[in-house]
């Protein structure tokens, strides 16, 4: 089956990948293999859809905007 992997979305991309659903561990395992190595995505970091992966990858880019513009403000009221 196909499936888009958000696992790296802030750092390489929505992966497209041909795997399986690992029912024996769990519904919410998939698994594929890239250049022999055996790699997983748990939960929402992965989907059956381009559209929910789309959707996943811009709700974890708002969720970092957020962070790093809360770090930022700690940096600036930061006295020396």
């Amino acid at each position: 089956m196909t499936a888009y992997v958000t696992k790296y979305a802030l750092t390489i991309g929505i992966l497209e990948v041909e795997g399986v659903v690992c029912h024996g561990t769990s519904s919410t395992m998939f698994e594929w293999k890239t250049d022999g190595h055996a790699n997983t995505a748990h939960g929402k970091d992965w989907h059956r859809t381009r559209e929910q992966a789309l959707a996943r990858a811009e709700e974890m880019r708002q969720k970092k905007i957020a962070s790093l513009k809360k770090k930022i403000e700690q940096l600036e009221k930061l006295k020396f």
